[in-house]
């Protein structure tokens, strides 16, 4: 393969990656509009934004394995062709009552399994000691909700509600034409012989599989909690308005997005284990500090934008430890269900979160349960993660 084709398909990826979750984010910085319009409540405005979430989390497992079966060149155009459907649904009859919503929104979680599509296929393109890097700038795609954060409501105000799930949908359908003309999967792919539920059984029983999935649950979980309801979370504990609500949630996004393939890279040289630690234990600091409902200025800003940093980069380690240890023919199926757990660590929290807002108004409980369970990660990488990590070199070595 030339040099330049790896880099070549990895932007492909990214791109596909970005826009399908920018679809799949869109009812996120409308749900406090949806709320006034619709009179919902605290925890039906959790669930509209929530349901795309689940979605595209439990989706990943089947993607993923079929992106081991078929190759990221097919997968990722059918995923993004798929998710237009739902998308001009919401735009243009769906998004008028709750129910609507919610059918909406539940195959609008197609968009969110693109992730299970990109991980094997960039995995395929690159070295192993470069794999962390190269899924770390793959996973910048996330920004993706950041574009629907800095650009919906402005869409809404300027051309009406309709506008930016129809620009969405264009811009969905030409990425899915172009990506099938120029996305080639990397030469000498091994196609899986056996079936899906074969693999999925096999892809459960490998221990990697579980200590990611308990990783990214609180890392990417994290970071999908805070990017889906940090709008209604600023709105209703610091009284901002919907367009300072989400433009703070995109500078939140932008920076766990620079620090993914920051995360990677760093994981690829100092070792996953070393850079989950230290980014879990900077998440509970600022988890902690939050449940105080400081001022935002300073101190809750700097308490978000370091959650958004450790997050950010405990994300991208966590694929450096699925390709450093993951077999290469199974990489979309653990990648699927590390995927889904990292979308359910982001579906439960909104949840959480809204009812315990609507009981006490306060998010002081929902804070402190993420700083407990970012320590019980960071039990898990310091023990069992860092004990699998030095028994794997141990076999290169002998």
């Amino acid at each position: 393969m030339s040099g330049a084709q790896p880099w070549t398909m990895l932007v492909m990826a990214t791109i596909g990656f970005a826009v399908s979750f920018w679809a799949w984010a869109l009812l996120s910085p409308l749900g406090p509009r949806f709320a006034d319009i619709l009179h919902l409540s605290s925890f039906s405005q959790a669930l509209v934004v929530a349901v795309p979430v689940i979605v595209g989390s439990l989706g990943r497992i089947p993607v993923g394995a079929l992106t081991d079966r078929f190759g990221g060149r097919v997968m990722m155009p059918l995923v993004c062709l798929a998710t237009i459907v739902p998308v001009l649904y919401l735009g243009l009859s769906g998004r008028t009552s709750l129910p609507g919503l919610l059918v909406g929104g539940f195959f609008l979680g197609l968009g969110g399994t693109s992730f299970a599509v990109g991980v094997p296929f960039v995995n395929a393109w690159f070295p192993p000691d470069r794999r962390g890097l190269a899924i770390g700038i793959f996973g910048m795609g996330m920004g993706g909700t950041a574009i629907a954060a800095l650009t919906t409501v402005r869409l809404v105000n300027a051309n009406g509600m309709a506008s930016p799930f129809v620009i969405t949908a264009i811009v969905l359908a030409v990425y899915s034409v172009i990506a099938y003309f120029v996305m080639r999967d990397a030469p000498g792919r091994v196609v899986p012989s056996d079936s899906v539920a074969t693999r999925l059984v096999s892809t459960c029983k490998l221990k990697v599989t579980w200590q990611a999935a308990a990783l990214y649950a609180v890392a990417f979980g994290g970071y999908v909690a805070f990017s889906v309801y940090l709008p209604t979370d600023l709105r209703n504990a610091y009284r901002l308005g919907q367009g300072d609500a989400s433009n703070r949630m995109a500078g939140f996004v932008l920076l766990a997005v620079i620090m993914r393939p920051v995360g990677g890279w760093l994981a690829d040289r100092l070792g996953p284990a070393r850079i989950l630690a230290v980014s879990l234990a900077v998440a509970i600091i600022g988890a902690i500090i939050e449940s105080f409902t400081p001022s935002l200025n300073p101190v809750g800003t700097i308490a978000f934008l370091l959650m958004a940093a450790a997050l950010g980069a405990g994300s991208g380690a966590v694929f450096s430890l699925v390709a450093k240890v993951a077999p290469a023919t199974a990489v979309g199926s653990v990648t699927g269900v590390v995927g889904a757990a990292g979308g359910l660590g982001g579906f439960i929290p909104p949840l959480i979160m809204g009812y315990v807002y609507g009981q006490f108004h306060t998010y002081r409980a929902g804070m402190l349960a993420l700083a407990f369970i970012a320590a019980l990660a960071l039990v898990l990488t310091l023990t069992a993660v860092r004990r699998g990590l030095t028994h794997l070199q141990r076999h290169y070595v002998s």
